[in-house]
């Protein structure tokens, strides 16, 4: 519920923006010295957004007629700076503007709901080429009208939510809450994902990664093959041969010549089958283990790449969190890896020990 007006005996003091700003900062420091991580909203110049998921939000904020009287103001305050704060979690934006003092503002936003969702999964099945397609906006013109849909796109409608600030203005949407949304656009063209956190929906759904291995498949790949090798053959990334040398089966198969016969038993050991057959064993006779041939493992990514990163957590079918938690990091770790795309990954030798254990667990 949003507070109560307040009642003002004549107008307050004027107070110019470097004041404010002044102010904020104090208080903001306080906050650092608390624990509590500040990401203030900083543009690097008059435009707000630039993106297709930033201005696309920005736009769609733009569209609806109850919101025009107030976002004037909201762009006003964006751009010097008044935001000083932004935090996007699910469903839920807090933050802090700079106004006469510093204001704390909360955005609810419903999730997004399950027909939608599953409209959307099906209009973009197939259509979309990987993760950074998506998130960069390097999408078709057809995805693009789907996903940035007034009424049954991902973008919120306003009575999905719910504005609430302590500043004394009646509106619902103040000028406060105004610079928080053009904020979110502003925070999209570099976290584009944050979209998808806020509306409670996965975007590595509208990727369909079985697409490919259906592809690979039908090309003659075995998914046993893609299992241990599915990295290069199914994502098109360059790696290393493992040089280990053909065994005397698979270069017989390969010259077409017979393959060689295997030597069930040896003269003189027919008398241990009935014992065998019975159940039982010669005594003091060590247990021979049974040996089973598995495809050989796909060789580590050299060099570690953003694209490797990604491939290889899609073919397991995780999350950027589930991915992060196999490994023991942060999934925005994860998240600024595979941002990085061909370019190759510097990371500290610890984390790169734990990637190597990872990669041999799954690629077994």
């Amino acid at each position: 519920m949003r507070r109560g007006r307040r009642e003002y005996s004549r107008w307050p003091e004027y107070v110019t923006v470097a004041e404010r700003r002044a102010d904020a900062q104090k208080h903001l420091d306080k906050l650092r010295k608390k624990g509590v991580k500040v990401q203030p909203v900083e543009l690097s110049g008059r435009k707000i957004a630039d993106s297709f998921w930033g201005k696309g939000w920005c736009d769609h904020m733009e569209s609806f007629s109850d919101f025009a009287n107030r976002l004037p103001r909201g762009r006003t305050y964006i751009r010097n700076g008044s935001v000083c704060h932004l935090d996007i979690r699910g469903g839920r934006i807090e933050a802090m503007v700079s106004g006469t003092t510093l204001y704390n503002v909360s955005i609810a936003i419903k999730p997004l709901p399950k027909t939608k969702w599953s409209a959307l999964k099906r209009a973009c099945s197939g259509r979309i080429g990987s993760l950074i397609d998506l998130l960069r906006g390097k999408l078709d013109r057809g995805v693009m009208e789907v996903v940035s849909d007034r009424r049954q796109g991902l973008f919120p409608l306003p009575g999905e939510m719910k504005f609430d600030c302590d500043c004394p203005d009646w509106a619902d949407m103040c000028k406060h809450v105004a610079a928080v949304l053009y904020g979110v656009g502003s925070r999209l063209d570099h976290s584009p994902e944050m979209l998808f956190l806020l509306r409670g929906v996965d975007h590595e759904e509208l990727v369909d990664v079985s697409a490919a291995l259906t592809d690979a498949t039908r090309s003659g790949t075995s998914r046993r093959r893609i299992a241990a090798a599915g990295i290069a053959d199914v994502f098109g990334i360059d790696m290393a041969e493992t040089g280990e040398p053909p065994s005397e089966t698979d270069a017989a198969s390969a010259a077409g010549r017979p393959k060689p016969k295997t030597k069930t038993s040896k003269p003189g050991n027919e008398s241990e089958a009935p014992s065998r057959a019975r159940g039982g064993r010669k005594k003091n006779a060590p247990v021979q283990s049974k040996e089973r041939k598995e495809a050989p493992a796909a060789p580590f990514p050299e060099p570690l790449t953003g694209e490797a990163i990604r491939a290889w957590r899609s073919s397991l079918g995780e999350t950027q969190a589930a991915f992060a938690s196999r490994i023991g990091i942060t999934a925005a770790s994860i998240s600024q890896w595979e941002k990085k795309g061909k370019g190759t990954l510097g990371m500290q030798p610890r984390t790169l020990t734990a990637l190597r254990k990872a990669w041999r667990l799954t690629n077994r």
